[in-house]
């Protein structure tokens, strides 16, 4: 099993996540049993077949596809991963404000793909709590920096009101 960092703690992760395989469709898309994460167009061809699974199930989107897609169905899943598929892109980063302050989702948000210890802080301010390290990453040094930052000075989905508003409290 895969170690994940979910609320800055090491844990085992109890989904899978699937991918689809060169000349696989949504349609086609071999299903492992147990939890499972799909890409958005699996959920989107086989929903039916998904919820009547008596396992949880969540769904990725990748930086080509915005949280809109998934807003009238977040109470579905038990876990949304945002894809980075490098980690010089950024548009993760909005997607997760985005399910947070304007959709609403208060579930599981995971960071996927090329995911490292030194974006962690930043993607926790924008709402994700839940951490997949790009493969062959220390979790324990990943875990460690969340304490390079101590108090944020700016308002973000973690602390709503910047440091200024908070000493004037």
């Amino acid at each position: 099993m895969t170690t994940i960092i979910k609320n800055r703690q090491a844990v085992t992760d109890q989904f899978t996540l699937v991918k689809l395989a060169e000349g696989e469709t949504a349609v086609t898309a071999a299903l492992p049993a147990g939890a499972l994460i799909v890409p958005l167009a699996v959920w989107q061809a086989r929903k039916t077949e998904l919820q009547s699974r008596s396992t949880p199930v969540g769904v990725w989107l990748d930086v080509t596809e915005g949280p809109e897609a998934i807003a009238g169905e977040l109470a579905a899943f038990a876990v949304i991963g945002v894809n980075f598929p490098k980690f010089t892109d950024g548009r993760g980063y909005s997607t997760a404000r985005l399910l947070r302050e304007r959709y609403g989702y208060t579930g599981e948000l995971r960071a996927i793909g090329d995911v490292l210890h030194d974006q962690l802080f930043l993607m926790a301010r924008c709402g994700f709590d839940t951490f997949a390290l790009k493969e062959g990453k220390d979790v324990a040094k990943a875990v460690a920096a969340f304490e390079t930052f101590k108090t944020p000075y700016q308002a973000a989905v973690d602390q709503p009101q910047p440091l200024f508003r908070r000493r004037a409290a």
